[in-house]
């Protein structure tokens, strides 16, 4: 993974996909795409990491679908889905320490998610 001090953003678009982009001397590159979803991708959202060598992303998606992407030691991401909501899902949001994620979704719903130690993700309150 890159070092603290390369400036980094995702965005999420109405190709299905995430995409992670570097900013160089050139301006912004495209650095990765992530595939996962089967529908646009309403929102993604960068966790805060405190210093942390660990990159992750999380993604909502009008296919109902909320998914982490971590990125790994070679650069890739991982995906996980955290929770297929059946309905879509408009909007996420990460805590200050980037430890739990809020997600609203179309049944006018906002719930907290937690990853426990063992990886599983866990609703923490609706």
């Amino acid at each position: 993974p890159p070092t603290a001090a390369t400036k980094r953003m995702c965005t999420a678009g109405c190709d299905n996909t995430v995409k992670v982009w570097r900013c160089g001397d050139a301006g912004w590159q495209l650095e990765s795409t992530l595939t996962g979803h089967t529908d646009w991708v309403r929102d993604a959202a960068w966790a805060p990491n405190l210093g942390l060598p660990l990159n992750t992303i999380a993604s909502a998606g009008q296919d109902g679908q909320v998914i982490a992407w971590t990125e790994q030691s070679d650069g890739s991401w991982q995906s996980k889905v955290i929770h297929d909501f059946k309905v879509p899902v408009w909007k996420i949001s990460w805590s200050v320490a980037g430890n739990i994620l809020a997600v609203s979704d179309g049944s006018n719903a906002v719930t907290l998610w937690k990853e426990s130690l063992d990886g599983h993700w866990q609703q923490i309150v609706q």
